[in-house]
């Protein structure tokens, strides 16, 4: 029986258009507030408790993100977290319009906005497994990551564009829009989310416990989470929080911010393609080439004082990027049981995205003590290229990793 594609499967389609919309969004919400705080409140310690308020409490529910994702239908956390979300930014562009947005507006309300995202990351991560077959789930993957990377480049451009010349309440005002339109897209109907798999019956701590004892019983998973966290912490983290400091220091507009960005979304778009159509059997071993390269690529990020350098760099931090989380994403959901994917994935994602409030405060600190961002980003990728090295010679298990698919 011929194998149906990705592109006729309508549950995938409108899986990865609600992805892709939402993923505009909160890079359009992202971009915009960086600047407001940076140029309106002109605090680059504002900006760090800021974008800690947004990433801290997904942290601490991204655990229970997956217990849900098991026990309930993706697309029904899906469509709900993408819905309040969109409300939220509706109410933040009511606040900038009545000039009322405050730095503890923006605490409060990013705040909620992280911990809705803790919820739908590992939803929509796991019901890629279950709508696809399990030989098309590398291209899935690519395609998913490749359009949210391209997301993360027309994002920025947006929310650069209309802020130079509509100003900051009317980008507040287009992503609100924008998200609200990804939830159209994920209501559950649309979907037809097949039954839930996980039916045992046990306490949300217990299934929390049995995903913990799942992944620590795995040699592949802990050196791949290592991997994600060194890459999160010691270079994505830091250059996320460095980029709007340095292009506020080097006299750059909200335009250069936005062109940094979209050259950081077209490096991951570009490697998601090849990664796509290209067949990766050592994938253990292309995820720690992938962030050695990544880190090489930062420490020259770190000594460049020219913006339009930056920009090049930005591309291929992006670029090397793809190629250290999708083979460990991929290889992860297809040998994950099904039941317990939820957890296994939020897991994952609190690697991913749980250090980067600890990267923000912790250049936001030493960028406030008087230190150069410049020297802080040297020493991050150095220290972080040194936990490369090191996993590249012992994590022998993770390294040998092959793939039939």
């Amino acid at each position: 029986m011929e194998q149906q594609s990705l592109f006729r499967n309508r549950t995938f389609i409108f899986l990865f258009i609600g992805s892709f919309l939402a993923l505009i969004g909160f890079s359009m919400f992202f971009m915009t507030t960086t600047w407001f705080v940076i140029s309106d409140l002109g605090s680059a310690s504002s900006l760090g408790l800021i974008l800690i308020a947004i990433t801290v409490p997904r942290i601490l529910m991204m655990a229970f993100g997956g217990v849900l994702a098991d026990k309930f239908k993706k697309t029904t956390i899906m469509f709900s977290t993408s819905s309040i979300q969109g409300v939220l930014l509706v109410i933040i562009f009511l606040l900038q319009n009545a000039n009322q947005l405050t730095f503890l507006y923006l605490i409060i309300l990013g705040s909620i906005f992280g911990t809705l995202d803790a919820f739908s990351g590992p939803a929509g991560t796991s019901l890629i497994p279950k709508i696809v077959e399990k030989n098309q789930i590398k291209q899935a993957n690519a395609i998913i990551q490749g359009l949210g990377q391209i997301a993360f480049v027309i994002g920025p451009v947006i929310a650069g564009s209309i802020m130079e010349f509509g100003g900051v309440t009317t980008a507040y005002l287009a992503s609100s829009i924008i998200v609200l339109l990804s939830a159209f897209f994920m209501f559950p109907p649309f979907l037809k989310e097949g039954p839930v798999v996980n039916t045992v019956k046990q306490t949300p701590f217990r299934d929390l416990i049995e995903g913990i004892s799942y992944v620590k019983a795995s040699r592949f998973l802990i050196t791949g989470i290592l991997i994600l966290i060194t890459l999160n912490f010691f270079a994505f983290g830091a250059i996320t929080i460095a980029i709007p400091i340095l292009v506020e220091m080097y006299g750059g507009t909200p335009i250069n911010l936005s062109y940094i960005d979209a050259a950081l979304g077209a490096g991951m778009l570009v490697s998601t393609a090849i990664i796509g159509m290209i067949k990766i059997r050592r994938r253990g071993l292309t995820s720690i080439a992938g962030l050695i390269a990544t880190l090489i690529v930062a420490l020259a990020f770190s000594q460049i004082p020219n913006l339009y350098i930056l920009t090049a760099l930005a591309f291929f931090i992006g670029f090397t990027m793809s190629f250290v989380f999708i083979p460990f994403f991929t290889s992860a959901q297809e040998d994950t049981d099904p039941r317990i994917m939820g957890r296994v994935m939020s897991i994952v994602f609190l690697a991913m995205n749980g250090f980067d409030p600890l990267a923000y405060a912790s250049v936001t600190l030493l960028v406030s003590r008087g230190f150069d961002i410049q020297l802080v980003i040297l020493s991050f990728s150095f220290f972080g290229l040194i936990i490369a090295l090191a996993i590249l010679w012992r994590g022998h298990t993770f390294r040998s990793y092959k793939s039939d698919y």
